[in-house]
């Protein structure tokens, strides 16, 4: 609804001598509002320089997929695929993830993609915590914009930024955790299923645990 929409609604309703409407707003921006504001911020994290990462990096890597996504996933760091390409989850870990959301039914373009971390830590090493730090803020603003119902965190990086530091995975998977904007869903990382196939099946459980959380939100808000 634009401004000229809204206006002539506002002076029907003067005409008929209402004072006061209770107008809800719908939280979600538009697709194309959320967009701009996403490129906004991508444009802040190509100018950051808040840890070292950025000396050694080839590409920033923001994220992907639909800015108005209901289902996000964060991962962990970019590797050495997504360093090269600018995008997340495009190196053999991201190509088993697609599978995966394939078999449980999720469109990986309706879903948004990003890492804790925009740029690649040399060597794959993990993240330190004052890069954590330093890409915080991005992190908190991808989520701010693109408002999903739930996240699914990929690895234990992306578990403690957002749940705290004290969770561990191996405590914390299985267990659905409802927050005050969403509900989080921990799992494994894409690359330890790689390692360890045995874990796929869990992995593929939390997915269809998450798509089955979309359906009853979709549900009651029809």
């Amino acid at each position: 609804m634009d401004k000229n929409q809204l206006g002539d609604i506002l002076n029907f309703y003067r005409g008929l001598g209402v004072e006061y409407l209770n107008i809800k707003l719908n939280k979600k921006q538009s697709p194309k509002n959320t967009a701009k504001c996403l490129e906004k911020l991508k444009k802040e994290v190509e100018r950051c320089r808040g840890c070292d990462l950025y000396k050694t990096k080839k590409h920033y890597v923001f994220g992907d997929g639909n800015p108005n996504a209901n289902l996000m996933f964060i991962g962990e760091a970019p590797g050495a695929s997504e360093d090269e390409q600018g995008l997340p989850f495009v190196g053999r870990a991201g190509k088993l993830l697609n599978d995966l959301l394939k078999e449980v039914g999720i469109d990986r373009q309706e879903v948004y993609i990003a890492n804790c971390l925009k740029c690649r830590p040399p060597n794959n090493r993990d993240p330190q915590e004052n890069e954590l730090k330093a890409c915080r803020p991005f992190l908190d603003k991808q989520i701010e914009l693109i408002k999903p119902k739930i996240i699914i965190t990929l690895g234990r990086f992306a578990l403690t930024q957002l749940l705290g530091s004290d969770k561990k995975i191996t405590q914390c998977r299985g267990v659905v955790f409802k927050q005050q904007m969403c509900t989080v869903i921990p799992t494994y990382h894409p690359a330890y299923l790689l390692r360890n196939p045995k874990a796929i099946e869990v992995f593929v459980n939390d997915l269809k645990t998450a798509k089955q959380y979309l359906g009853d939100f979709n549900e009651s808000n029809n």
